[in-house]
């Protein structure tokens, strides 16, 4: 083994064990491929000159227009979390349920797909469903594993359906290495990878996983006598035209994205202001200081991870690990395809013990030019890996959803786990669904762009 391989090899698995360990993300990603680096400029295998380029990349970062429309995002759903018309909107919808847990059930998963593609932040969904939909499924006779599975599964697939911020994110990745790999191949000037494309490419997949989970609640809801269940009590507020308002300024936003009418930063913007109008009879300015401090707060920290992400991507080139993934994928058997099954197989392993954004940034800039070399489509991989990541929002030890909805459930962690399985086995169904048929995923974007 060369001293660059070891070198390798040591500053992933001491990533993985500075994670493990309870280390802050962000100190892990930059001091650790940094201590790699120096370590490898004193055995001669590092080119100290590449020292050089971080602040390019931190540049770079901060000046990408894709990543211009994260703040903005992030500041919707946290407009829309304090301000509570989030809140008001799932009150509304699930009042029009006919009061009953499958219909309730059913309800609650469309209102949450629009709520959680509004707010773009996981935390924010589970805390608010499990608030005001786990007391209400509960009266209704639905049990506690099948409401809480519910609300974690639902609560996160606002990050595959669009407006999302994992799509973003894989857009910027997506978008680099198609470039790179069109280059290596001689092609100058390929065409970018948009954020409009993984919109569009999203939205079947998106569905199809909401149409499964559905399928699953009408099921496992039936009872022998035909009826879903007991009778919840009539507590939520009548539908209402602000209700409606805020539905068409979160649906304004993707399909202004997906047709081209706006760039994804002018959408986000727009989304913005028409939430604040909507909160034009909000007079609590600490509503306001407390949504745009969060915004700011966890704005920062996906900028951070970003940043330290890109700095170890950078060490990894330099002690040649790009080069090590080519070789070891083209020697994989089947190919393309083969070698696309080993990269699934490794994010769904990550995705145990690694949150989306480092895997975006760690992984997809070394696997995903060496794919795209061997003819493997880049928005199809990039649903595929949209759908990869859904799965490890549920799978523990470090599913984000399990966190949250624990944090304000009684539930334990192993009846959590087991509540959750059902729809893992979904999600998987969903991925195996759109590799097996890549028409789910690139059909959309094909007519539309």
């Amino acid at each position: 083994m060369s001293v660059q391989t070891l070198l390798l090899f040591l500053m992933f698995a001491g990533v993985i064990a500075g994670i493990l360990c309870g280390v802050r993300i962000l100190i892990v990603l930059l001091f650790v491929p940094m201590f790699s680096a120096i370590v490898g400029v004193g055995f001669g295998v590092f080119d100290s000159a590449l020292f050089f380029a971080i602040p390019e990349r931190v540049f770079g970062v901060m000046s990408n227009q894709v990543l211009f429309a994260i703040p903005l995002f992030v500041l919707m759903g946290k407009l829309l979390e304090h301000s509570g018309l989030a809140e008001k909107m799932l009150l509304s919808l699930s009042s029009i349920a006919h009061n009953k847990g499958r219909s309730l059930a059913l309800a609650v998963l469309a209102t949450s797909v629009v709520i959680a593609a509004a707010t773009g932040i996981i935390g924010a969904t589970i805390t608010m469903l499990a608030a005001i939909a786990l007391p209400a499924l509960l009266r209704a006779g639905v049990s506690e594993k099948l409401s809480a599975g519910l609300i974690c599964a639902a609560g996160s697939l606002g990050q595959l359906i669009p407006p999302s911020i994992v799509l973003i994110l894989l857009s910027d990745q997506i978008s680099n290495a198609w470039i790179l790999s069109q280059r290596n191949l001689g092609n100058f000037s390929p065409e970018p990878i948009s954020v409009a494309h993984l919109f569009s490419a999203a939205l079947l997949p998106g569905l199809l996983l909401a149409g499964l989970y559905a399928i699953y609640l009408f099921f496992a809801l039936k009872l022998p006598n035909g009826e879903s269940d007991l009778v919840v009590r009539k507590e939520s507020p009548a539908f209402s035209w602000q209700t409606v308002l805020v539905f068409g300024v979160i649906l304004l936003v993707p399909i202004s994205i997906v047709f081209g009418f706006a760039t994804a930063t002018e959408a986000a913007s727009v989304g913005v202001i028409g939430t604040i109008l909507l909160m034009w009879n909000t007079s609590d300015v600490a509503i306001f200081k407390k949504a745009f401090h969060d915004a700011v707060e966890l704005t920062g920290v996906i900028f951070g991870i970003i940043i330290a992400a890109s700095v170890l991507a950078l060490v990894f080139r330099g002690l040649g690990g790009d080069e090590s993934v080519s070789v070891l994928l083209s020697s994989i058997p089947g190919d393309a395809m083969g070698a696309l099954v080993v990269v699934m197989l490794v994010i769904f392993l990550l995705g145990f013990i690694i949150e989306f954004i480092e895997i975006t940034y760690i992984v997809i800039p070394i696997v995903a030019p060496v794919l795209f070399a061997m003819g493997v489509d880049p928005i199809w991989f990039a649903v595929l890996v949209a759908i990869n990541l859904q799965v490890s929002f549920l799978t523990p030890p470090l599913g984000i959803a399990l966190f949250y909805f624990q944090s304000i459930s009684s539930i334990n962690a192993l009846a959590l786990y087991k509540a959750v399985l059902p729809f893992i086995i979904l999600q998987i169904l969903a991925l195996l669904i759109v590799f097996i048929f890549p028409i789910v995923a690139i059909w959309l974007p094909s007519i539309l762009i």
